[in-house]
């Protein structure tokens, strides 16, 4: 069986969309070239890539000549959101307070709720 399609972006995918989220549209060849030198990918690489992230919905190209041109349609911010939920929701249970736990390093914390009662939260 193939494994399940994830919406949320590889190592490879990122890269490239931090290259688009910082130049904005850009053909294939403008991804190859803006490509860290200690990192490249290869042209068919970014091209089979730059097709996924239109799958995923992440860009969307259109044509200029032969060649296409890709912009992101998914703002930075918007995909960062998103991955932080998808951690949050495989890692901890929609617990924002088990997730804040783990990312603090503490074993409980404590705070008031809206009605000005102490609340407290363990770690699992």
């Amino acid at each position: 069986m193939p494994p399940k399609k994830s919406n949320t972006l590889t190592e490879a995918e990122l890269r490239l969309m931090k290259i688009l989220w910082r130049r904005g549209e850009s053909a294939v060849n403008d991804l190859v070239a803006a490509m860290p030198e200690d990192e490249p990918l290869a042209y068919n690489s970014v091209l089979t890539t730059i097709r996924i992230l239109e799958q995923k919905g992440y860009v969307e190209h259109r044509q200029e000549g032969r060649a296409f041109v890709y912009r992101p349609v998914v703002l930075e911010n918007e995909a960062g959101r998103s991955e932080v939920k998808h951690v949050l929701s495989r890692f901890f249970g929609n617990s924002r307070e088990q997730l804040l736990l783990s990312l603090l390093g503490v074993g409980e914390i404590f705070w008031y709720n809206e009605r000005g009662s102490a609340c407290r939260c363990q770690a699992w």
